[in-house]
Formats: C-alpha cells, sequence, structure tokens
C-alpha cells in the first residue's frame, strides 16, 4: 500500500448520540454534568447538553485512518471551536500539507456541523505513514 502524499484528502463522518455521549463519558470517567445531566446544562451558556470536545477530535481519527499507507497519530494540535450536541453529524476532513521527512507528515485538520455550518474544530496533526508490509 502506498503512503499518503502532499496534497491527499480524507473525510469521516459521525452522528453524535446521547448514546455516544454516555459511552464515552463511561469509557473515559469525564462525567461532567454539561455534558450529561439536561437540567444541569441547560443553565450554562450552551443552553443544553454538549458532547465531550474529544468526539470530535475522534471523528478526526477516523478520517486520518483514510490516509494512503499505515498511519500512525504522533501529535495534534487542536482549537474547538463550538459546541456539539446530540444529535449533530460532525464531519471531519483531512489535507496532507507538509512532507515533513522520515515518513512523518504534517496535516491539516478541520470538524464541522454541516447542517448548521459551522466549524467546530480546527488543528494540525503530526502522522507517520508508512508502507503496509504484507507477510
Amino acid at each position: 500500500m502506498p503512503v499518503a502524499t502532499v496534497g491527499e484528502t480524507a473525510t469521516n463522518e459521525v452522528t453524535v448520540t446521547e448514546e455516544t455521549i454516555e459511552a464515552f463519558a463511561e469509557l473515559s470517567g469525564d462525567e461532567n454534568p454539561i455534558h450529561l445531566d439536561d437540567e444541569y446544562a441547560a443553565e450554562t451558556m450552551f443552553g443544553g447538553r454538549v458532547a465531550h470536545g474529544i468526539i470530535s477530535a475522534a471523528v478526526v481519527s477516523g478520517a486520518l485512518a483514510g490516509l494512503s499507507g499505515d498511519i500512525v497519530y504522533l501529535s495534534q494540535e487542536l482549537s474547538f471551536e463550538k459546541p456539539v450536541f446530540p444529535g449533530d453529524t460532525v464531519a471531519a476532513s483531512v489535507s496532507v500539507i507538509d512532507d515533513l521527512g522520515g515518513d512523518r507528515l504534517a496535516v491539516e485538520t478541520t470538524a464541522t456541523v454541516p447542517e448548521r455550518d459551522e466549524r467546530v474544530l480546527s488543528g494540525e496533526a503530526v502522522v507517520l505513514s508508512v508502507p503496509h508490509s504484507d507477510e
């Protein structure tokens, strides 16, 4: 399998449900009531429950897996720009922007909620892209 190159892109899309949020809270131990308690969350600046920000980052991870080669996530700089609410679909896109040498690539990462036409996350990742060896 070839490796990713500058200019390559990939996408991933996930609908975030209440069950997604609850499962992530259980998995991570992040039981902040802004994610889990309707009454509490209604009184916050968001006016209701919101997904954990890192769920949007996980959708980006899925997009990275769509690049050529075996992809190994090395680092990620993220800016969480808007909330994601239960029922929102998060659409992530990644674009290889630089070859850093040594199989390392810089990748621009973005996640949006298309139905609101809002960017919810942006950043830049560094990944390894190596050929898959069939044994």
